[in-house]
């Protein structure tokens, strides 16, 4: 079950139009949009509109949105005409999340090295 929306959430206030994005897609359920500090020529933010902490909440909570969140991942990369891309989920600090919101990162547009970091 998806907790409230926080106030404090800025992902939460995006999905309320309190806070202006650049969007790509909007679904039922989900909104994707431009992160504002790419890492990638395309670098866009698929998030669920439902608060969960994580990837790992939101897979535990709701495995259905789980899914709509990866489908649109591939919507968006579809729509933005990349033929190979990453996703990421960070979950925890210590990965690098930085909003508390789950949100899956679609990036392409260039070669991406691995190990990333």
């Amino acid at each position: 079950m998806a907790a409230e929306p926080q106030d404090d959430c800025l992902f939460c206030r995006i999905v309320a139009g309190k806070i202006p994005a650049t969007l790509v897609r909007e679904t039922d359920t989900t909104l994707a949009f431009r992160d504002i500090n790419p890492q990638a020529p395309t670098h866009v933010l698929v998030i669920p509109k439902a608060h969960h902490r994580d990837a790992a909440a939101l897979a535990t909570a709701d495995p259905a949105l789980t899914a709509d969140v990866l489908r649109e991942t591939q919507a968006v990369a579809t729509a933005e005409g990349l033929d190979s891309y990453r996703v990421v989920f960070n979950t925890g600090a210590g990965a690098g999340q930085t909003v508390f919101h789950a949100h899956a990162h679609v990036l392409g547009g260039r070669g991406l090295q691995w190990p990333p970091g």
